[in-house]
């Protein structure tokens, strides 16, 4: 079975080749007969005997041990290859735990010119977030090392009681999100781009096929979602995104539709529409409609932020860090990526993407601190401080989707700086009020790899939210708990009867590389995506 996927999205704005795309390839055989720079095999870490005295010393492991869990035949060998002292003094310091790694150049292993050994740690701790990390380990040392191919031994994945087509999806998720690089605006490296890996199998069950597509279609689209994402704002316009949500779906059962500023007018989005009157950029409200069961089953709906540039309008931000405000649409860019993902996985689900789309700026005809806007459910809301615009456009979006009977309603936003404060770059805070909502998210986050973390709401934040002038105030009347008060705020405009949960994407949504190797250091990391898609799965 051959698989190709596709890193990104290419923009046609594009002033420079892109990297090669990355191409994978599942297969039966031997894969020391198959022919790549390197040969990747995987080792894990063994345990220490209790029965050794306090005096004894710890014995250097053996070239068997390098690569513990490898197949008998490649375990001898890479035993002859790492007979040398200079190798086996390299490989003594190599106890096969999880992020370790051993590049050996010039061994001729096979059809192989290098070898490449991967520690996952003990097989008692393995998971499939080992995997997926591990991949990250593996394309790492390619580039580091220039290689362009490399085959990967998939038999010397220690053998648990974990499917295999869940880790074969996690491997390839970790292979083609390593390889992502945002360089449409730049002169490409193409010296130490990885463009082949082979995936060897000499079994190769259907489950590593399932597997391998869940992967590849997954990791698209939480790489288009960071492409979305990286651009910046004078390329990725609310215009242009509702392009790319056009462009993303052909070829699939989705639907969308993008209304323009008179539209979102006459369907009375008030806030939505104040937001973007500072800008000369035409707002955009993007609908995505996918239809994989039967039309009596409720939908699932995804609302997310596309703030595509925010200034902060009136009350504008500070100008240290305030290009890092393209990334104020990283949750309308998952909600779209989201979509794209369950429609190609042809998921037996009914799912709506919502995404409000504008700029946020200074014009002339900006909202100013005091005004007061009127919501689609007719609530009125004061201003105070035009940097609170998430929420103005979110509310109405959520009215919308409560008027499509959703079976769930899941928003993703960059809301507030409070929630990075709170959490920094490694949790997902999120807010509900329905408990079994929150075992369902917590089930979807734990099987994808990515961090969230419940966050309070109650009446009294949304006592804070109370204005003075109209129904709502867009600040909290209060001091601190900034994320819960945005919250509470969005939460007046959800169906008390309908299961809603916010997730505050602020400090996760870019620069999280230093958490998690598979990630870029720098720029959109796509979060939410997996956890969404695989919500999905699981209704």
């Amino acid at each position: 079975m051959k698989s190709e996927a596709k890193g990104s999205s290419k923009s046609e704005s594009s002033q420079h080749a892109s990297l090669p795309e990355l191409k994978l390839e599942l297969s039966k055989g031997r894969a020391e007969e198959t022919k790549a720079d390197v040969l990747v095999v995987f080792a894990t870490k063994k345990v220490e005997s209790k029965k050794a005295g306090k005096g004894d010393k710890k014995s250097s492991p053996s070239a068997k041990a390098v690569v513990d869990g490898a197949r008998a035949e490649i375990s001898n060998e890479v035993q002859r290859l790492l007979g040398g002292g200079a190798d086996e003094a390299t490989a003594s310091s190599f106890s096969g735990g999880a992020g370790e790694s051993l590049f050996f150049r010039q061994q001729s292993l096979g059809a192989a010119r290098h070898l490449l050994v991967i520690g996952l740690g003990e097989t008692k701790s393995f998971e499939v977030e080992t995997l997926r990390q591990a991949a990250a380990h593996i394309m790492s040392q390619l580039k580091a090392q220039k290689c362009k191919s490399a085959t990967v031994n998939l038999d010397t994945v220690p053998h648990t009681s974990i499917p295999g087509d869940a880790w074969m999806q996690a491997l390839v998720e970790g292979l083609h999100m390593s390889a992502y690089q945002f360089a449409e605006f730049k002169a490409a490296d193409k010296s130490s781009a990885v463009e082949k890996i082979n995936l060897v199998s000499s079994t190769r069950p259907k489950s590593l096929e399932k597997g391998l597509h869940a992967g590849e279609v997954i990791a698209e689209a939480v790489n288009f979602a960071r492409f979305l994402g990286d651009m910046p704002g004078n390329r990725m316009t609310p215009t242009l995104l509702g392009e790319q949500a056009q462009k993303v779906a052909k070829g699939t059962k989705l639907k969308v539709s993008v209304w323009d500023k008179a539209k979102i007018k006459q369907e009375k989005m008030g806030s939505f529409l104040s937001v973007s009157l500072g800008s000369s950029q035409e707002p955009k409200f993007i609908v995505m409609e996918y239809k994989g069961a039967a039309s009596s089953k409720k939908p699932i709906v995804f609302v997310g932020k596309g703030l595509t540039f925010d200034s902060g309008g009136i009350s504008i931000k500070p100008s240290a860090g305030m290009e890092e405000m393209k990334y104020d649409m990283c949750g309308g860019a998952a909600v779209i990526a989201t979509l794209a993902a369950i429609a190609k996985l042809k998921l037996k689900v009914n799912a709506v993407g919502l995404v409000p789309a504008t700029e946020n700026m200074p014009g002339p005809s900006a909202n100013k601190p005091g005004d007061i806007v009127i919501a689609r459910n007719g609530k009125s809301i004061e201003v105070n401080n035009t940097d609170a615009e998430g929420r103005l456009i979110l509310n109405d979006a959520l009215c919308y989707a409560c008027e499509l009977d959703p079976a769930v309603i899941l928003d993703a936003a960059t809301l507030t700086g409070a929630m990075a404060v709170a959490l920094g770059n490694l949790h997902t805070g999120y807010f509900t009020r329905h408990d079994k909502l929150a075992t369902k998210i917590a089930t979807a986050a734990g099987a994808t790899g990515e961090w969230v973390w419940r966050m309070p709401l109650t009446d009294f934040h949304a006592k804070d939210m109370k204005g003075t002038y109209a129904d709502l105030s867009n600040i909290s009347s209060g001091k601190g708990a900034g994320s819960a008060t945005a919250a509470a705020f969005l939460e007046q405009f959800v169906e008390k009867e309908i299961p809603w949960a916010h997730f505050d994407i602020a400090g996760t949504a870019w620069h999280t590389g230093d958490r998690w190797p598979y990630n870029p250091r720098k720029g959109a990391s796509g979060v939410m995506v997996r956890t969404f898609v695989q919500f999905a799965m699981n209704e």
